[in-house]
């Protein structure tokens, strides 16, 4: 199949299939899959700044149809989700612009690819100590939650996330948290999205889960509930620099939409500690296919 926007030719059961994968891993983690849908697009031969542009749109349809599930689960805080959002836009814009620069330069591929790479590692190495140390201390009856930590909380963590304002978040189960920290949260993986071409789920969830404290499911249900929007204005700002191919994207939206659906009703049958330990391959494959492509372009071996 011929995308005349990319230029170029690529399997249309590919697309979907990517799509179905990404759909079922998005709704059961509430990430927006980017970390194994963008690899996916480059090792097809999608152009880097196609495959980040058109990622998030894909993305942006994916996840409101999970979103919605996981709303009827009682799995969203909308509340949390909306400042998450307000945080997201601003550092989506300044990672936009990044490429843009980057693009100029010539040096996109080795820079945003080694980001992806370094992330995704850290991320994946520590999600799977912590849920492997939650599931341990469950076997020991050292707690008892489904939802607990793997560690505990000092009080030098507690002072940094208790800068005024503080709010409350009810339908989270928490009683305080710092305003600032949320819309932090939200910068941090907006800059992500807009670098990466990713949701910022697997930067935002770990993020909701050991920095603010937010149960697991809940965790996974705002998150999508976030990426819809974080997605959804940096395809704008991406659509407006060129960067998205619609018809890519669509075709992917196919097969996302059976996917979402699968992957979070699904969350209502594990734990969160589980949750997390399986999330944590998750990372690693997207570094490992992303180191793949970036020795192929380099020559490497």
């Amino acid at each position: 199949m011929y995308l005349p926007i990319a230029d170029v030719y690529i399997d249309p059961l590919l697309l979907a299939g990517t799509g179905f994968l990404v759909g079922i891993l998005g709704g059961f983690f509430g990430v927006g899959g980017g970390f194994i849908a963008g690899p996916m697009m480059f090792l097809a031969g999608v152009p880097l700044n196609f495959v980040i542009g058109t990622d998030l749109a894909h993305m942006t349809g994916k996840s409101i149809v999970a979103a919605r599930r996981h709303r009827a689960l009682g799995h969203v805080d909308v509340k949390l989700g909306m400042l998450l959002a307000l945080g997201t836009v601003p550092g989506i814009e300044l990672g936009a612009r990044i490429i843009e620069h980057l693009e100029k330069t010539g040096n996109i591929e080795i820079i945003v690819g080694g980001m992806y790479v370094v992330i995704l590692l850290v991320i994946s190495i520590f999600t799977a100590w912590e849920s492997l140390q939650a599931l341990r201390m469950e076997r020991t009856k050292r707690i008892s939650t489904k939802d607990a930590l793997g560690f505990s909380v000092g009080s030098t963590r507690s002072a940094i996330l208790r800068i005024p304002p503080m709010i409350s978040l009810p339908d989270s189960g928490v009683a305080e948290a710092s305003l600032w920290a949320i819309l932090g949260v939200g910068f941090i993986t907006g800059l992500l999205a807009g670098i990466l071409g990713v949701g910022g789920g697997f930067v935002r969830m770990p993020l909701l889960i050991y920095v603010l404290r937010i149960p697991t499911h809940i965790a996974v249900g705002t998150d999508l509930f976030s990426v819809a929007f974080s997605a959804g204005f940096g395809t704008i700002t991406h659509a407006l620099k060129g960067n998205v191919d619609i018809l890519i994207a669509l075709v992917m939206h196919t097969g996302a939409a059976i996917g979402a659906q699968v992957g979070a009703v699904s969350t209502r049958f594990v734990s969160g500690p589980r949750i997390r330990l399986i999330f944590s391959f998750l990372p690693l494959i997207g570094a490992i296919m992303m180191i793949v492509q970036l020795i192929r372009g380099t020559g490497i071996g």
